[in-house]
């Protein structure tokens, strides 16, 4: 079942990497506490990922924090070694990378994708979430092949309303 605007993020863990390795992170601790926004991508590297849905939250970050966003936070089912890379290929260390290796929150939240005709099995959908507090504010869930209501000017404008 697909995550609902009003529910909870689920409580999973989801390992991570820092200058000195691999740790884990709990999304309880890093989500039940203040505004985040939380989107997702199928994958590192690819082309609209790298060239549309990244930089719109880099141009969009400070205007986001403007409106109270304390983190953003990009979802990927992509280990945690080539997620930390890819952000800084991009120059965008300032999102928080959540390398949801195992697909475990994109499971929990019901959005996953079959992405086996591009080689890409199990992946995240394109989606973007507002959460306070821990509980989903808003939600936008991109349609199969569409890069429209995810972006970060779509969050900001979702954050204004």
């Amino acid at each position: 079942m697909t995550i609902q605007t009003g529910d909870f993020i689920p409580a999973v863990r989801i390992k991570y990497l820092t200058e000195g390795g691999l740790d884990e992170v709990s999304t309880e601790d890093l989500f039940t506490q203040g505004t985040s926004v939380l989107f997702g991508i199928p994958g590192c590297y690819t082309p609209v990922c790298s060239t549309e849905h990244v930089p719109s939250y880099l141009r969009n970050l400070d205007d986001l924090k403007a409106k109270g966003v304390d983190r953003v936070v990009c979802l990927g089912v992509n280990d945690p070694f080539v997620m930390r890379e890819w952000l800084k290929s991009l120059h965008a260390e300032a999102i928080q990378a959540l390398p949801d290796g195992n697909g475990v929150l994109t499971k929990a939240m019901g959005l996953e994708m079959d992405g086996s005709a591009y080689g890409l099995g199990t992946r995240t959908q394109r989606f973007a979430a507002i959460i306070r507090d821990g509980r989903i504010a808003h939600l936008a869930i991109e349609k199969p092949g569409v890069y429209d209501i995810s972006s970060g000017e779509a969050i900001l404008k979702a954050l204004s309303t």
